[in-house]
């Protein structure tokens, strides 16, 4: 491997050219037209625009992303996370072009991508799956109620194809469930090109925990343990830690085991995140889904283990990354991970487009690690996920982690644009939090003192 492209922008794109370079790897950028000046065009080897700022017309345009890999004679792809990351055409049409694929295979892409056939595969598997219907589509007879009571409520109804958060509606009663579960399969049969969905359980009071994995391709996996991501806003995450505050050893091995299990079921190859709900009333745990790309959040297992995630994606497609052991993976201490939108919490955390007039990062040291997409001067556009840097923390224990987060956050400056900064300084002070009291309606719950603060 000589020239990787990064079919990707942002931090994501600058965090994968860190772990090339670091390999002596020359590096290529693709940009939009609204992203022709942006940091991650700068700090590639050489960059090529493929097409306007409309993300389908640009970033998700398979074809246009493949041209560019071709015509700077780059003969590998990685797709970081989002855009075309877990779509299987993709992978297969990077392949067939003789260029090397830093991902999982497409079959995997594929079985793990529908919902449904994931959760049959994590039964298969031995992992505890949350109770759900068959899945259907517009022109399939079903007797819905049925399905509901079955099920129980509250219920979610989920598209098939959908992911982060995407496609989920929760419904309470039976009343609103018909139109419901018509309105999801409309925005998915658009949004995903697979308009059927099914039911799910939602469980009240959850935890969201996630087993960061990576597979071999013959049936051989390790985890790099666990991370919290509870504190979210609308199914997004907000912030993540690991290890899991508060999860019992005994817990927090079998959901690892389970990860892992899934793995050697499907002989995962590659990164890999492995998501369960945990009801924090009963401890019982529950698979989610299976993101099969980096996460948003991996920092927080680099910071705890000491390893380059990306890097070993890029050992491993090269051929040389062996397999580990699981005993050869450690964690030490505690990481935390805020990430900073540009968006205005006091109104309804609406996106707050603009220039970035001042943009001053923590400085990164010991224990503090910043990942930015967006340098001073740089334009937030309206186009893409506001998203603007993660601020990574890590400490000997969670209450200095989440100390040395506030501080980190405390010396950020940002005019031009609203930012949520002050709210995420909000959730990190709370007492609920300092406590290790997290779920997944933490936000929900304590919206109105968290905004004000």
């Amino acid at each position: 491997m000589k020239k990787l492209l990064v079919a990707n922008r942002g931090e994501i794109a600058r965090r994968i050219f860190r772990s090339a370079a670091a390999r002596g790897i020359a590096t290529v950028a693709v940009y939009s037209e609204a992203d022709a000046t942006s940091a991650h065009v700068a700090d590639a080897d050489e960059a090529i625009a493929i097409g306007p700022a409309s993300a389908r017309e640009s970033y998700l345009d398979a074809a246009k992303v493949l041209q560019a890999a071709q015509d700077s004679g780059a003969d590998a792809i990685h797709p970081g996370y989002g855009f075309l990351s877990e779509s299987a055409e993709f992978a297969e049409a990077v392949m067939a072009a003789g260029l090397t694929w830093i991902g999982p295979a497409p079959d995997t892409l594929r079985s793990m991508g529908d919902k449904a056939r994931a959760r049959a595969l994590a039964q298969a598997a031995g992992v505890p799956i949350v109770p759900g219907s068959p899945r259907f589509g517009p022109d399939d007879t079903v007797d819905f109620l049925a399905e509901a009571a079955r099920v129980g409520f509250p219920l979610l109804v989920k598209a098939s194809a959908g992911g982060g958060g995407i496609g989920m509606r929760r419904v309470d009663s039976a009343e609103k469930l018909l139109r419901t579960i018509q309105d999801t399969q409309s925005m998915a049969g658009k949004a995903f090109g697979d308009a059927t969905v099914f039911l799910e359980r939602l469980v009240p009071k959850a935890r969201h925990v996630e087993i960061q994995v990576f597979g071999f391709g013959d049936g051989t996996a390790i985890h790099l343990f666990e991370r919290d991501c509870s504190l979210q806003r609308r199914y997004q995450k907000v912030i993540e830690e690991s290890p899991a505050p508060g999860l019992p050893d005994d817990l927090r091995a079998r959901m690892a085991d389970a990860a892992v299990a899934l793995c050697r079921q499907v002989s995962y190859a590659g990164a890999g995140t492995v998501e369960f709900i945990l009801d924090t009333q009963t401890q019982e745990f529950f698979f989610l889904e299976m993101n099969t790309r980096i996460q948003v959040e991996h920092p927080v297992s680099e910071m705890v283990t000491g390893r380059d995630l990306v890097g070993m994606q890029i050992d491993f497609a090269r051929g040389r990354l062996q397999s580990l052991d699981q005993s050869e993976i450690s964690s030490t201490g505690h990481a935390i991970e805020c990430r900073l939108y540009a968006e205005n919490p006091a109104k309804m955390f609406m996106p707050s487009p603009g220039m970035l007039q001042t943009f001053v990062l923590p400085s990164e040291a010991d224990g503090l690690r910043v990942d930015a997409g967006y340098r001073e001067g740089d334009a937030v556009t309206p186009y893409y996920d506001p998203m603007l840097a993660k601020i990574i923390a890590h400490g000997p224990d969670r209450a200095s982690a989440a100390q040395r987060a506030v501080q980190a956050l405390n010396t950020l400056q940002v005019t031009g644009i609203a930012t949520n900064r002050d709210f995420l300084i909000a959730c990190l002070q709370s007492a609920e939090f300092l406590s290790g009291d997290v779920h997944t309606g933490f936000i929900d719950a304590n919206r109105k003192s968290l905004v004000a603060a």
